[in-house]
């Protein structure tokens, strides 16, 4: 295949990839948004293949057939409660592949580039290797935390910022060093240091960030890993890669931005680890009270008998699989002309969509799932307000607590309903690790029990 042939399959599949971002922007065009982006996928892999001369297509062929193999039993078989975790994973093999194509690049090369021409691949080679080191490490953390490994709450080493800042200096000052360097040997020194530096600072930037904020990170990394592959874009002079790596770069960077507007955070304190706050107080306030648990009989009844009614999904409804039975438990409600309706918060479950993703999968309308900003002001008039298994975003202490870890963080204000039901295992802490007042309210009910197997027996019930 010509080059002009393959500049127009790479024109081609950037056209399918930003009609796939647009797809994926509304719930109902996102099943043809991703037909678009398999379809500019499968159309960038053939030209390029064809475009190459690999020293066996064999071998290549037999590599992305084990890798795609792999790739789909590992989809298949992971539960949406585990989507974020794969999500974060998925991003630390973009990092990676950046730091492994930085370094065969730099090998590769060698001294056939000189004066201009060597700086400018030397700097690419150098931000390479350290986007794709920072994914990588950081991605690992985020996988961690979600899978529950590593703690959700916050690592709040003494000087962490003053070992940012030095980490940072320390890499432009490599960087520099890598630049200079008169041969592949002496630029290798500096090129491992910085990697090292990279993939704790990663770490430590992932590690510093609280459980609450995790769906904000997921998207950050999202961002990360589309700068990585446009870096290994530029390393390998491939044109699609780099046009790619920068829609995905920016569209996350983007929607990290948006989120963290939802949520009353920083946008540069996220994406530095926190870089500018201070640790919480860890005294919690005493909360007083006693939680009322009512019965799935009882629930029954007082949705019956509402004219109004909203469910708010958590990820406790994930880990449940209660989606099918919320989807049932909605129709035979509006069969009894009872409104409802789904409010979804910004940062609901583990990652940007989760929720939506779920309720999608339920077959649930989207014309009843809103989001926070447009339904908190009908929560007063609502008769009851399902919570199903939601925690950090339904906590009062993000408006009455100051130095609360979620402390100015917008949340669905449920408590000023009628009646909340809240369905839980127990009494537990949500993912941030605070206590949540809404259970001690005096309108709150607490229906303990398997969010699903609770949600069944209301359905039998009405």
């Amino acid at each position: 295949m010509d080059y002009g042939m393959i500049s127009a399959a790479y024109i081609a599949a950037s056209i399918l990839f930003i009609l796939s971002l647009g797809g994926l922007s509304n719930q109902e065009s996102a099943r043809r948004g991703n037909l678009f982006g398999i379809a500019g996928m499968t159309l960038a892999i053939v030209a390029t293949i064809a475009g190459s001369t690999p020293i066996s297509l064999a071998l290549v062929l037999m590599v992305m057939a084990t890798g795609g193999a792999a790739g789909s039993v590992l989809a298949s078989r992971v539960e949406m409660t585990a989507m974020p975790q794969l999500v974060a994973i998925l991003h630390s093999f973009v990092g990676l592949a950046a730091v492994l194509v930085g370094f065969g690049s730099y090998l590769e090369a060698g001294t056939q580039f000189s004066g201009a021409e060597k700086v400018v691949h030397q700097i690419e080679i150098y931000l390479g290797v350290l986007i794709g080191a920072l994914t990588f490490s950081g991605s690992i953390a985020a996988f961690g935390k979600l899978q529950g490994i590593l703690s959700s709450k916050p690592l709040m080493i003494p000087g962490r910022h003053i070992i940012n800042i030095l980490i940072g200096l320390a890499c432009i000052w490599f960087g520099v060093e890598f630049v200079n360097a008169g041969s592949v040997s002496d630029g290798m020194t500096p090129l491992l240091i910085m990697t090292g530096l990279a993939l704790i600072f990663g770490l430590h930037m992932v590690l510093a960030i609280g459980g609450a904020d995790m769906p904000v990170v997921i998207s950050m990394l999202n961002s990360y890993s589309g700068w990585a592959a446009a870096a290994t874009g530029f390393m390998l002079a491939n044109d699609l890669l780099i046009v790619t790596g920068a829609l995905v770069g920016s569209s996350g960077a983007i929607l990290s931005f948006i989120m963290c507007r939802a949520m009353n955070r920083r946008f540069i304190s996220v994406i530095l680890g926190g870089f500018g706050t201070s640790a919480s107080s860890s005294s919690a306030p005493t909360i007083e009270g006693e939680a009322v648990p009512i019965s799935s009989s009882e629930t029954a009844q007082l949705l019956s008998s509402a004219k109004s009614a909203v469910i708010v999904p958590g990820y406790g409804m994930a880990v449940a699989h209660a989606q099918q039975a919320v989807s049932e438990l909605v129709n035979k409600l509006r069969d009894s002309d009872v409104e409802v309706r789904f409010a979804i918060h910004p940062v609901a479950g583990r990652m940007p969509g989760h929720m939506n993703v779920l309720l999608a999968e339920a077959r649930v309308s989207y014309d009843i799932v809103l989001e926070m900003d447009e339904i908190n002001d009908d929560l007063p008039e609502t008769d009851v307000v399902l919570v199903i298994g939601a925690n950090d975003i339904v906590n009062p202490a993000a408006q009455e607590v100051p130095d609360s870890p979620i402390a100015g963080m917008p949340v669905l204000e449920v408590w000023k309903s009628k009646t909340c039901i809240v369905l839980k295992r127990s009494m537990a802490t949500g993912y941030a690790g605070v206590d949540n007042p809404l259970f001690y309210r005096e309108n709150t009910r607490m229906l303990f029990g398997d969010a699903k197997d609770s949600i069944n027996a209301v359905l039998t019930e009405l």
